[in-house]
């Protein structure tokens, strides 16, 4: 029988390097691109203010970059150590993807980044920043690939179960790239961190300016980042709700439980404003809804219909059902490879195979499960609602507020107003942590919410886990809380000291009242520094 509590560390093990490890990738691709943006503009006007500006960001893009990379090799070691059967399951499939995102990660944007900071006196000012643009476009790439993995967790397609080799396998490789679920995830997931990016430039800026300190530079990286900020902000909206279309069409457990509908609604379906759910009973208390707005939004029309949490327990019974004919018939293939009958009854219903290995839960015998065992497995694919519930609403409340945010922060740069209203800069200072909150609680729902499965509708997630001794996770569960928050620390120490040091320290000989002497530094610069 599985031991879930070694399940249960596996999976806190996992969501804490990988939730810690995002608190850098946000940051890596909105800063990429402001960087850019910056150092276009020192090449188009050759302002020596705006090449101060390019160094200045791009050195707290390189703390970050580096911290990124680092915790996300150990993340990507977990699915040999903590989840060796989801390796042997599914890692034909899994493992092309990280492979490309490993060479884009470590062949291009690392090779870019290198030329980036030593490339200063040996390259042209036209080539350098062609680096600097191919380093934001090899973090956005490096992105791309890590979330069709994870687009094929959410909807697994281009892909076939095996039974010769008792594993999944590759049919069709465009079907994996161009998965709907994984494309509509990296749009939304880059424009969130445009938005982080934004956010940051904007909070630390703020601050140089309420202390009277850097104000050139403070001045133009508000500037650029409110109407890059604005752009994205709205953008991460919109392909939103590009996202939540596509989980109603490939997740509607998923969808159901953010919203909490239990029961299935009429077309259009009402929005959930306010709520409190009750797993138990089945029923929201205190309850706020907007007539129709869900399935406008979901279904993007007056009659698509939206199925409830039970109709659809009601549909995973069905198919916990036919998948026990595909597992007897996966059993009679194991004792006769040439059972023509065995592996036709297979083909035709191996797509729920995954259902009825929900089962194993309960017992080793799933052929002789009872019905009793059918209905509580089938609740099995219920996930905990109310963190679900409150944790996409949060989500989208900082969303809206970011929105509003940029816009006056877009309003007022225009009319040059933002270093005079002191009240926008405390209000920018104090929004630093809010789109790290809206990501990671994202990402919480885009997970969470795919429970029980590793792999959606194919592979159990307790069904995933390696064979490991309740010690051995501890042991290394424990080592990554401390390796990690020793990097945490490392993490915050650079950044506030570079902040705090501001670009003078940076760039020696560099003064705030002559930016021209931002050439004099790096003409001196160590050739091989």
């Amino acid at each position: 029988m599985i031991d879930t509590t070694v399940v249960e560390l596996s999976r806190l093990q996992f969501a804490l390097t990988a939730m810690y490890h995002f608190l850098f990738v946000p940051l890596t691709l909105g800063l990429s691109f402001l960087v850019a943006i910056m150092e276009s503009v020192y090449v188009m006007t050759g302002r020596e203010v705006w090449r101060r500006m390019t160094f200045f960001w791009g050195v707290l893009f390189g703390i970050n970059f580096a911290m990124g990379v680092a915790t996300g090799i150990v993340m990507e070691f977990q699915f040999g150590m903590n989840w060796a059967y989801y390796s042997h399951y599914v890692g034909d499939i899994f493992g092309a993807p990280l492979a490309i995102e490993g060479l884009m990660a470590f062949f291009l944007e690392a090779t870019f980044i290198g030329l980036f900071f030593f490339g200063w006196n040996r390259l042209s000012k036209v080539k350098h920043l062609m680096v600097t643009w191919l380093v934001a476009l090899g973090a956005n790439f490096s992105a791309l690939w890590i979330l069709i993995a994870n687009g094929w967790m959410q909807n697994p397609t281009g892909a076939v179960f095996n039974p010769d080799t008792m594993r999944m396998e590759i049919v069709d490789f465009a079907a994996v790239i161009l998965n709907p679920v994984a494309q509509a995830k990296f749009v939304h997931t880059v424009s969130a961190g445009y938005v982080t990016g934004a956010v940051f430039v904007m909070a630390i800026s703020a601050v140089y300016l309420l202390r009277g300190r850097h104000r050139d530079l403070a001045r133009r990286s508000m500037a650029v980042a409110a109407s890059f900020g604005l752009a994205s902000a709205l953008s991460v909206v919109v392909l939103g709700d590009e996202s939540g279309y596509a989980a109603t069409e490939h997740q509607k457990m998923k969808l159901a439980a953010i919203e909490s509908m239990w029961e299935s609604e009429h077309a259009p379906a009402g929005f959930t404003v306010f709520g409190v759910p009750d797993q138990d009973g089945h029923v929201n208390h205190y309850e706020v809804k907007v007539p129709f707005l869900l399935g406008l939004i979901a279904t993007r029309s007056l009659d698509g219909e939206l199925p409830g949490i039970l109709e659809l327990v009601d549909r995973a019974a069905m198919r916990i059902e036919t998948g026990l004919e595909a597992y007897a018939a996966l059993e009679r293939l194991q004792a006769d490879r040439g059972d023509a009958g065995a592996r036709a009854a297979f083909d035709a219903h191996w797509q729920d195979l995954g259902h009825a290995l929900l089962l194993k839960r309960y017992r080793e015998d799933i052929g002789n499960a009872t019905p009793e065992q059918i209905a509580a497995a089938a609740f099995d694919t219920v996930p905990r609602v109310a963190p679900l519930f409150w944790s996409f609403r949060a989500m989208a409340a900082i969303g809206f507020y970011l929105i509003a945010f940029f816009a006056t922060a877009f309003w007022l740069a225009t009319r040059g107003r933002l270093e005079s209203k002191r009240w926008f800069l405390w209000a920018a200072a104090a929004s630093l942590p809010l789109p790290w909150i809206a990501s990671e609680c994202g990402w919480f729902v885009a997970e969470y919410g795919r429970q029980p499965w590793s792999i959606e509708g194919v592979l159990p997630t307790f069904y995933a886990a390696s064979g490991l001794q309740l010690h051995d996770i501890l042991i290394s569960l424990v080592g990554f809380v401390v390796i990690y928050t020793g990097l945490a620390v490392v993490e915050v120490f650079l950044l506030l000291r570079a902040i705090r040091n501001g670009p003078e320290a940076l760039l020696p000989g560099l003064r705030p009242d002559a930016p021209a002497a931002v050439d004099v530094a790096l003409d001196r610069a160590p050739a091989t520094a």
